[in-house]
């Protein structure tokens, strides 16, 4: 069995494992090491003519199997918890060209909101890369006209009451009507740049809450702001305003195809 072979079989294994910080640093290392490659003799080559081998780093190889973004998607939990490995990666994604820009801070606090599950789900998954836990974890509401259980149409338009995908960058909070709250900049043109026009904002609010599902069979909806428990909202504000990323998340094919933080 080839080298390749057998560290391929290695890190599959790895993989549907919790891997930890100092696995991780192994298989970083392992990645570096240069596998050399004996090249096959051409047709052209002279008979008996050496072949210089081929220097193939093992990272160009595994390129395809793993990742920095994949080993933390799978070292922080997000997989065990019902996250989608796609919602991760385009969230990495986009978090990675923001952070490269200057727009994000420094912090590495990633928020994720799973549009693709039912909202009785605990779909919204705040995550420390650095540490690389899950530190929130709870439902979040939709917007009223972006569907019932399920969030299915989504709008960057005013006044109606959708919610809109893409990354937003958390501001300064704020009390208002709805408590203790924190504004939401729409980071992409045409898909939620009009975020603060419209007031979308995160909050807390009496219908985001699990004992509404025994009624309704779903969480309550909003006007089109991620809205969560009240009783985990300040916290939640807390440790992600000013100047983290919020990824809200469905593979709708319009904006996988639009998404100039995504594209490239």
């Amino acid at each position: 069995m080839s080298p390749v072979f057998k560290m391929s079989n290695l890190v599959a294994s790895v993989m549907k494992k919790s891997v930890s910080i100092k696995v991780m640093a192994v298989l970083a290392a392992i990645m570096l090491t240069p596998v050399v490659m004996t090249a096959k003799r051409t047709a052209n080559s002279e008979p008996g003519q050496k072949r210089d081998a081929l220097p193939v780093t093992a990272a160009a190889i595994l390129s395809n199997a793993i990742t920095t973004s994949s080993l933390l998607f799978y070292n922080t939990g997000l997989a065990e918890k019902g996250l989608p490995f796609d919602a991760f990666m385009n969230a990495m994604k986009g978090f990675s060209k923001l952070r490269e820009k200057g727009i994000a801070n420094e912090d590495s606090i990633l928020t994720i909101v799973d549009f693709t599950q039912s909202s009785k789900e605990k779909r919204l998954f705040v995550v420390d890369l650095k540490t690389q836990d899950i530190v929130f974890q709870t439902v979040v509401a939709h917007g009223r006209n972006s569907g019932q259980e399920y969030a299915k149409s989504f709008s960057n338009k005013p006044s109606s009451h959708k919610s809109s995908l893409g990354f937003y960058v958390t501001q300064g909070t704020y009390q208002g009507s709805n408590g203790y709250s924190m504004r939401l900049q729409g980071m992409e043109t045409g898909i939620n740049d009009r975020a603060l026009a419209r007031a979308i904002v995160m909050h807390g609010a009496d219908y985001a809450n699990e004992n509404v599902i025994d009624n309704k069979g779903f969480i309550g909806r909003s006007y089109g702001c991620p809205a969560v428990p009240q009783k985990v909202n300040r916290k939640i504000i807390d440790r992600i305003k000013n100047g983290n990323v919020v990824f809200l998340y469905y593979p709708d094919p319009s904006y996988l195809k639009n998404s100039q933080l995504l594209r490239g």
